[in-house]
């Protein structure tokens, strides 16, 4: 298994490569040379997770990393997480469900990936002298995934990067309380799609290329897509019959793209919906054609409040039959002003592949409320975009798999609002508060960033 860039103009690497380098040379993002199709023991109702998981990372990884080297990853993910399915649904009405996805050590479904790369990565520089140094930016959970995967790593440096103001109080803690010598974490004094820009550049920057290798624990990272297919293929299977539509909730497109990979291997997967909030980037550019980048609204679903989606580059390069060319300057001229009007043709292809709805503030609150008298389920912010996305689908047409992405927690002001009580807290999130926090914070230019990690 090889993997090119999506702008053309990178060398061919193997997965360990990719996984190592995180963003392409080229500045674009990593894609498997040509799509594998998945086990057809994978689609059997019931099949583990674990089985599921390995069967998707080997095909990926080929023969890239040391023997053993998945077993141990997944084995260390399935131990880390609370339910014994790993991915439970749960069934809320007559073919709607809810894909729990955090029973993870963070209780976000960015475990479900972060897990297996810190894993991966280290068995990528076992019996080298090498070091890496990871670049993630965060609006709450990848943060916060990465701080609990790679704390206290002897080869890796990982550096954090969270809009100052712009993530719930418990997910800064679960970042910040972490006391381990080789976090760095930096609140920016910006949105998300600063710390996003900012990652960008430091993957780039020659200055920190020299000081030794560098790459991305973001979904930039092929690695982390990777480890988000399973629980698509997992659902897809135990629901057997008509292909199940996922409703994802979505910022950064990554957990959106996952899906739509699984269904290129041929998994169980219908129409892909991506849920997103007042951030609409996604929902106005299939809509319009035009895709711009506004300033980011703050929202109570945090972790979506993205403007400028990176894997949507992702998408384009497939729906433009893998046209280099095309993708290059398509993004090339979106960095540079902001905007870019996609022809007709294009636009066509990328309706195909994905539809878009967005879910108001005041909706979110009520479909919190709704889980609640409903189903009986107290659901996050982000979960409840996803499921008020769901509830405009027709049943008729099929069943729907809302995609759970954070324990309601996290989010306790919001969920306390629309409830009248506050969720409870699993273990994972007990005992946060009054912990000394570790981070600096710092202005949005990447000479400011630098001069932090001098």
């Amino acid at each position: 298994m090889k993997y090119i860039s999506t702008r053309g103009q990178a060398p061919t690497v193997d997965f360990a490569q990719a996984m190592l380098s995180g963003l392409a040379p080229d500045g674009g993002l990593y894609v498997p040379e040509t799509w594998p199709a998945a086990e057809p023991a994978l689609a059997r109702p019931g099949i583990p997770y674990a089985t599921v998981a390995r069967s998707v990372l080997t095909t990926f990884a080929g023969t890239s990393l040391s023997a053993g080297a998945i077993d141990r990853a997944v084995t260390r993910l399935v131990e880390r997480f609370r339910h014994e399915a790993v991915t439970p649904l749960v069934q809320l009405d007559a073919n709607l469900w809810l894909l729990e996805l955090f029973h993870g050590p963070t209780a976000a479904f960015k475990d479900l990936a972060m897990q297996l790369a810190a894993s991966l990565m280290d068995a990528a520089l076992a019996g080298s002298d090498s070091r890496l140094t990871l670049v993630t930016a965060t609006s709450g959970d990848t943060g916060a995934a990465a701080v609990r995967a790679f704390a206290g790593a002897e080869r890796i440096r990982l550096i954090v990067l969270h809009p100052e103001g712009r993530v719930s109080p418990v997910q800064r803690l679960q970042m910040t309380t972490v006391a381990a010598d080789n976090i760095t974490n930096l609140a920016v004094r910006g949105d998300f799609d600063d710390c996003q820009r900012l990652v960008k550049g430091l993957l780039t920057d020659e200055g920190l290329r020299a000081r030794g290798a560098l790459s991305s624990v973001n979904s930039i990272n092929w690695a982390r897509l990777a480890g988000q297919i399973p629980y698509y293929v997992t659902a897809g299977a135990a629901l057997a019959g008509p292909a199940p539509r996922f409703v994802v909730p979505t910022g950064n497109f990554g957990d959106a793209f996952a899906g739509w990979a699984a269904r290129r291997m041929g998994a169980n997967v219908g129409g892909l919906v991506a849920a997103v909030n007042s951030n609409d980037a996604l929902a106005r550019v299939l809509t319009d054609g035009v895709y711009s980048r506004r300033t980011t609204v703050e929202t109570h679903s945090v972790s979506m409040d993205v403007q400028a989606p990176s894997n949507f580059e992702r998408l384009v390069f497939e729906a433009t039959d893998r046209d280099t060319d095309r993708t290059r300057a398509l993004f090339e001229t979106f960095a540079r002003e902001g905007t870019v009007t996609l022809d007709d043709a294009l636009l066509a292809r990328l309706r195909a592949e994905v539809s878009a709805v967005t879910v108001s503030e005041a909706e979110t609150r009520a479909e919190i409320a709704h889980a609640w008298s409903a189903y009986g389920q107290v659901i996050c912010p982000h979960t409840a975009v996803a499921v008020a996305a769901a509830r405009r689908l027709d049943p008729a047409d099929g069943p729907v798999v809302a995609l759970a992405t954070a324990h309601p927690a996290k989010f306790p002001a919001v969920v306390g609002e629309a409830l009248g009580f506050d969720p409870v807290r699993p273990a994972v999130l007990q005992g946060l508060e009054g912990r000394p926090e570790h981070y600096r914070k710092v202005e949005p230019t990447l000479a400011a960033v630098l001069a932090m990690l001098d």
